[in-house]
């Protein structure tokens, strides 16, 4: 028996009582008081027969858990879902651009000049970047003299961190073409537990004396993860545990 319209999650989007359309729920309340399944709803702009735009937000949301997951997903994989009807190649493209502006507006906010003045700064630079990777990657941040970037981070190498993927010559290279004063070491644990390894400190010693043969400081290596019940924050600093015998900031 077809359904009587009681259900609105079955509805058209325009089926729906006003107050309950993304779209005009944005404009009376502010994007910044809406739920994350509205605003999906507004940047997917459209559902389809029998799903309509905010049931597949919830859709989407109820499959990955979070943002964080959700950004993990290739367009191939949105785009062919079976769970979410109506979604296809051109949503799901929408849906990643504007999540990767997300990314590349985190990135902005501490973009060339800005002052790094602690490891939340560290992570503030790349958290955004480094959350949705399924690999490790190691990065560098070229700092002036006053802890000031003197660009963005630079990456040295992709994979399980090892010595032979991240070499002093790398990391110096570009320290030495950005005539940098100090730099700081920063890579992912994709699995979410930003706890560090012995490979991990054994690089970091590597580098850290590198550093001072080259005659430029390492003053930190942050390890980024995600947050859990268990801890509260998402990164470790080797400096701040005191893993490591770091230069002087």
């Amino acid at each position: 028996m077809k359904g009587d319209g009681a259900n609105p999650a079955r509805q058209r989007i325009t089926d729906l009582p006003e107050s309950l359309r993304p779209r005009e729920e944005m404009q009376r309340v502010g994007e910044e008081n809406v739920s994350v399944a509205v605003l999906l709803a507004v940047v997917l702009g459209a559902g389809a027969p029998g799903v309509n735009v905010v049931e597949l937000a919830q859709r989407l949301l109820a499959a990955y858990g979070s943002l964080n997951a959700l950004s993990r997903a290739s367009v191939e994989e949105l785009a062919g879902d079976p769970r979410f009807p109506g979604l296809g190649r051109v949503k799901a493209q929408v849906l990643k651009a504007a999540l990767q502006l997300a990314v590349r507006l985190a990135a902005e906010r501490v973009a060339k000049g800005g002052s790094i003045r602690s490891a939340e700064d560290v992570a503030a630079v790349l958290r955004e970047t480094a959350r949705p990777l399924n690999r490790e990657r190691f990065w560098i941040l070229l700092l002036d003299a006053k802890h000031r970037l003197k660009g963005p981070p630079e990456q040295v190498s992709e994979g399980v961190l090892d010595a032979s993927l991240v070499h002093p010559r790398e990391v110096f290279r570009k320290a030495v073409q950005a005539a940098c004063s100090a730099i700081i070491l920063v890579h992912n644990h994709p699995s979410g537990d930003p706890s560090p390894s012995a490979e991990d400190l054994r690089v970091t010693r590597q580098l850290i004396e590198a550093g001072r043969l080259m005659g430029i400081r390492v003053l930190d290596h942050v390890v980024l993860g995600r947050p859990s019940d268990e801890r509260t924050d998402d990164f470790v600093s080797l400096r701040d545990a005191g893993l490591a015998s770091f230069d002087e900031a």
